[in-house]
């Protein structure tokens, strides 16, 4: 099913990041870094399915050249501490095609970045299932100028207004409203959230989705960023202590990661999807029993319902007689109250049939996740540390992020 990511953070000269570089490798080029007087060459990667530059109406025609437009932020960026542009990473829904879902980003960057100034540089990706990645993985990397621009080109002065938390906020929501609505067109009935499990399960509980808020009790995961992909290429990250704070009179205090960090981010997943599965497996087994449980008490009714019927019943209720041992007479027993308690068992064990199917499919979901972080784990592993010409040197395949 489909998804929902959407992450934003700004590109920084302070960690040693080249918005140029960036560029060059989301949109698959070949770009001149002026900046560090050198060319940056990926154009041999595969995953690249579409790039553009977006920029407003009027907007100067040089924006629209990568290589111009990202070098001439590097030259206005004097700082050693910058903040070059902002990135923004979003999932794309697998369920639509390619032409689909490179007119959803158009529609959503033109409506909530290009259209307040912002000049957009656009890179769709597609997975490459032979290097492990998940299949599902369609995701939009949108590099977003930090200054409007204009007929001259960028403004001197950044719009500090984009930064709010209350702009990401809106973006966040936007997105997900996009993206149901392609949904919606498509006639699927797949729908994303942009708000936290345990706000969905609470807003599911309040009206009444007993499935929604079955599936939705399970811990989320954690996002695997390109620091943590880089910490674990070539060994497993070690925990440690390290020193903190910048207190005058007692120095720095030790923070106690080893003590902390429960392994890397991949482990973590890992261990989630599995507590998930196996969290999900109790409630499937109280599931079944319930529906046993309620079965039993359909057949009672129905069984009651059939007696009832019967003209030699109808006369003995008529007398006083009890129908079988064990259970009151039929003139005790009113005709209405048995059938609306035969249709209420009825609704119960249609919902449990409903929960008990999607705890099945989320079950297999986390399952399946799991298998696949293990797959890219030990793929990485063994693969990304592949032999060199020269004694004893190993080197990584993977493309710098």
């Amino acid at each position: 099913m489909a998804s929902y990511h959407f992450s934003a953070q700004a590109v920084k000269r302070s960690e040693g990041r080249s918005v140029v570089a960036m560029a060059a490798y989301r949109a698959g080029e070949r770009l001149k870094d002026e900046r560090r007087g050198m060319d940056v060459d990926f154009s041999r990667r595969r995953r690249v399915v579409h790039a553009e530059i977006l920029a407003p109406e009027g907007a100067a025609e040089w924006l629209l050249d990568r290589e111009t437009l990202w070098n001439a932020v590097e030259r206005m960026e004097t700082r050693r501490d910058a903040q070059l542009a902002r990135e923004i990473n979003m999932a794309l829904p697998h369920e639509l095609s390619a032409d689909e879902q490179l007119a959803l980003v158009r529609a959503f960057v033109l409506e909530h970045f290009v259209a307040l100034g912002m000049v957009a540089d656009i890179a769709i990706h597609a997975p490459v299932i032979e290097k492990g990645d998940d299949p599902r993985n369609f995701h939009a990397h949108v590099l977003l100028t930090m200054r409007q621009a204009g007929g001259g080109g960028l403004r001197r002065v950044k719009t500090r207004e984009w930064n709010s938390d209350k702009m990401l906020a809106r973006w966040r929501a936007a997105w997900s409203e996009h993206q149901n609505q392609a949904l919606e067109r498509k006639g699927l009935l797949q729908r994303v959230d942009h708000r936290s499990l345990a706000v969905q399960r609470k807003t599911a509980v309040e009206r009444g989705d007993r499935v929604a808020a079955a599936t939705l009790a399970r811990a989320p995961e954690i996002h695997v960023g390109p620091k943590a992909r880089k910490a674990s290429r070539k060994q497993v990250p070690k925990s440690k202590a390290r020193p903190v704070g910048r207190n005058l009179k007692k120095g720095k205090r030790p923070l106690r990661y080893d003590l902390i960090d429960r392994g890397s981010r991949r482990e973590w997943n890992m261990r989630t999807l599995q507590a998930n599965a196996k969290a999900f497996s109790k409630m499937i087994t109280r599931t079944e029993a319930h529906r046993t449980r309620m079965r039993e008490r359909l057949d009672k009714y129905e069984r009651l319902l059939r007696l009832q019927a019967s003209p030699v019943m109808t006369l003995r209720m008529s007398r006083g007689h009890p129908i079988e041992p064990g259970l009151p007479s039929f003139h005790s027993v009113r005709h209405e109250h048995v059938r609306k308690r035969r249709d209420e068992t009825l609704w119960i064990i249609d919902q449990l049939d409903r929960i008990f199917l999607a705890l099945l499919g989320i079950r297999e979901s986390q399952l399946t996740r799991h298998t696949m972080w293990a797959n890219r784990l030990r793929w990485r592993r063994t693969h990304l540390l592949a032999p060199v010409p020269g004694p004893g040197r190993f080197r990584s395949r993977l493309l710098p992020s």
